[in-house]
């Protein structure tokens, strides 16, 4: 078993990671904010995206949900699915596309299970990909607002109604600075 796939199968150390390092982001706010989004998402591409390609199998995306998905890439599903399997999980919990791989979602719910902090986050509603950020910065995308924006035309996942305990009910994404570092 090689490090990468370690790391993704022990998720609460990347958790804890992923804690420090959004805390850092968010105390660098102003500081980034001052010198221009823009400038900062160059610097820091490439130092956010080799590591995370390395560990993750990372796509850039530019809307990372790592700490909601298990520490599992949502978009190495070969169907780019981003809120849990599609329905042609095999028996054995692989791929319906790619029999030899196991489904990502099924690993992400396993993984999630070992997260104390982020876990239960596995049952949020993302939003769909705004194919706009790739290959853009993910950390620069959340401290702007852009990873929560949505291109027009877009239904703003708040506005969809879901039901909870037999009544349609609102999703309210939590607020991106309570949903990221604040949690001991």
């Amino acid at each position: 078993m090689n490090i990468s796939r370690w790391l993704r199968d022990h998720p609460h150390l990347l958790e804890r990671a992923y804690q420090a390092t959004a805390w850092l982001f968010l105390q660098m706010r102003p500081l980034i904010a001052r010198l221009g989004y823009s400038r900062f998402d160059r610097w820091l591409r490439f130092s956010e995206e080799l590591p995370k390609k390395i560990i993750f199998d990372c796509r850039m995306c530019g809307q990372c949900v790592l700490h909601q998905t298990g520490m599992t890439c949502p978009m190495t599903c070969p169907k780019f699915i981003r809120n849990g399997p599609c329905g042609g999980v095999r028996a054995n919990g692989n791929c319906e596309v790619i029999p030899d791989m196991r489904c990502v979602w099924v690993e992400a719910y396993q993984r999630s299970r070992k997260m104390p902090l982020y876990g239960s986050e596995i049952s949020l509603l993302q939003p769909p990909v705004n194919h706009l950020l790739e290959g853009s910065s993910a950390w620069i995308n959340m401290l702007s607002g852009e990873d929560k924006s949505f291109p027009p035309g877009w239904f703003i996942p708040s506005e969809i109604p879901v039901m909870v305990n037999g009544r349609f009910s609102p999703v309210v994404p939590p607020e991106p600075e309570k949903a990221l570092p604040g949690r001991a």
